[in-house]
């Protein structure tokens, strides 16, 4: 019972769509007809409020964070129960109860739930983002680069059931990331910091 009760926590604080919340208290409309058409902090950042953007960040890697860290305090710090948290809370944001189940691409939400797991995995993550990023400018790429590395990372940690919650996100954020990798082989996937006022015909 105390899982399901985990579980269903997370995946609702999962499922808050700041990206779209703090755009519209911007008076900047809907964050889903604008750019990619995502709810994240790459989209908002296509709206040029740079401002915007790193709170959404921010505040989707805390949902994951966050509920990892209430798991742990309520269970005594069971990787079990951690692991459903940081999935959940994932799965949430990709498919939020508040949005009919149509969301982000959980990356934010999946390096808080790598900064609560593992600290020191953050540390990893963030140089593969930040390295792919630097050379290609592109935030998709990163992030499947990212995405990759990071199973391997736990499994070489000896992190046991976290490996498994990592190698479940890493394959639900390629699933989200579908049309970014059509585009990423065909050379049209859009640079970092790109404004665009209307929605792109492959909504990301």
């Amino acid at each position: 019972m105390m899982l399901l009760l985990v579980a269903v926590g997370a995946y609702l604080l999962g499922s808050v769509p700041f990206g779209l919340v703090l755009t519209k208290m911007a008076g900047l409309g809907d964050i889903r007809t604008m750019g990619s058409g995502n709810i994240g902090a790459t989209n908002v950042l296509r709206t040029g409020r740079k401002d915007l953007a790193l709170a959404t960040l921010l505040l989707d890697s805390g949902k994951g964070a966050i509920a990892v860290l209430i798991a742990r305090i309520l269970t005594d710090s069971d990787p079990l129960f951690a692991a459903v948290a940081g999935a959940a809370a994932f799965l949430g944001h990709c498919f939020p109860l508040y949005l009919k189940f149509k969301g982000g691409k959980g990356v934010a939400t999946y390096l808080g739930t790598l900064l609560a797991f593992w600290p020191f995995s953050i540390l990893i993550a963030a140089a593969c983002w930040i390295g792919t990023a630097a050379i290609f400018r592109i935030s998709s790429l990163a992030a499947l680069v990212t995405a990759v590395a990071m199973p391997f990372v736990y499994l070489g940690g000896g992190k046991g059931i976290l490996f498994f919650g990592v190698a479940f996100m890493t394959l639900v954020i390629f699933v989200r990331h579908r049309p970014n990798i059509e585009r990423l082989l065909k050379g049209t996937e859009p640079k970092i910091g790109k404004k665009d006022e209307k929605k792109e015909p492959a909504a990301s």
